[in-house]
């Protein structure tokens, strides 16, 4: 399949160096300044190095990137609420002309999936999303398999800096400040965390996941979910927490409902108390059960890998 990768942080990135292994041809890539379109096949590795050298991909305009001669559009900007901008207008353009739409940007299947399945009915092109949730973990094709409308609900770990935080503070008896700063200083969090730790994040990904399981039937965005983080979550809670066997994860849970996102309590030694950076969802499956997967649920590398599953699907 031909490629046009949009957004070159650290997935966008690892999907246009993994492609080829993958059997894949990268045509285009963009970041939000500029661009390098060669329909035989973009060099990758001296795009990127334009990239570190100058800020830049490439010295085209990032338009003829959506221009380009591909199968498959790689939406891999950062995620915006609201509007979903750009990323919801990228999807459009390749949609508008029969191609295929691979997501790890959340905010147009968060904020506008009905727009987005509306234009996706319209064309020739399809749309995949597995990526957003969860990266590498494969949430979504295991609800697929398992069929949407047998699954009553997921609940999970779905953010690995909050989870950072919480793990360590209860392991070590830290203050949630000196955590965080840890985890930035270590690259986990971001220098400006809120999206994580108010559980912004968390809600994006259950949002998507309450769309897919309504299928249609009713349509949730953020504004939709109950969220509270963990900025305000004192260290007394841990200790008495574990005085009682038990600690503190921020578990999103989303239904045909809704969405739900807060701390909650959850056994020490239980599925959803995994540490780290590790994320854990647990599908309540009608006959099956409930199954958990863990695993990786972000980083460049790991989200890049479910990138280019869905793009094998569509092959």
């Amino acid at each position: 399949m031909r490629l046009a990768v949009i957004g070159v942080g650290a997935v966008g990135r690892a999907v246009a160096e993994f492609a080829d292994s993958y059997g894949h041809e990268v045509t285009a890539i963009a970041d939000s300044t500029g661009a390098t379109v060669e329909s035989a096949g973009v060099d990758v590795s001296a795009a990127l190095a334009h990239k570190d050298d100058t800020g830049a991909v490439g010295d085209d305009d990032p338009a003829d990137a959506l221009a380009a001669d591909y199968d498959v559009l790689i939406e891999a900007t950062p995620t915006t609420l609201g509007d979903a901008q750009p990323g919801f207008d990228h999807v459009r353009a390749a949609l508008e002309r029969d191609r295929h739409a691979v997501l790890a940007n959340k905010g147009p299947v968060a904020e506008r999936y009905g727009e987005l399945r509306a234009l996706e009915r319209d064309s020739d092109g399809s749309v995949r999303f597995d990526a957003a949730v969860g990266g590498a973990i494969p949430i979504l094709p295991t609800i697929r398999d398992v069929g949407a409308a047998r699954v009553s609900g997921v609940r999970g770990v779905l953010n690995g800096t909050a989870n950072f935080v919480l793990s360590r503070m209860a392991a070590e008896g830290l203050a949630y400040d000196h955590v965080l700063a840890e985890a930035q200083d270590l690259g986990v969090a971001e220098a400006d965390p809120s999206f994580d730790v108010e559980g912004t994040d968390a809600a994006l990904k259950c949002v998507i996941l309450a769309n897919v399981l309504a299928n249609g039937e009713r349509e949730f965005t953020l504004s939709d979910a109950t969220v509270e983080g963990i900025r305000d979550l004192p260290g007394s809670a841990l200790e008495l927490a574990a005085e009682d066997g038990r600690t503190v994860r921020l578990i999103g849970e989303a239904t045909r409902e809704g969405v739900r996102v807060g701390p909650r309590l959850v056994p020490e030694h239980g599925p959803l108390a995994v540490a780290g950076t590790l994320n854990v969802a647990q599908i309540d499956a009608e006959h099956a059960g409930r199954l958990s997967l863990s695993g990786r649920g972000a980083g460049g590398p790991e989200t890049a890998t479910a990138v280019l599953a869905d793009v094998g699907r569509l092959g």
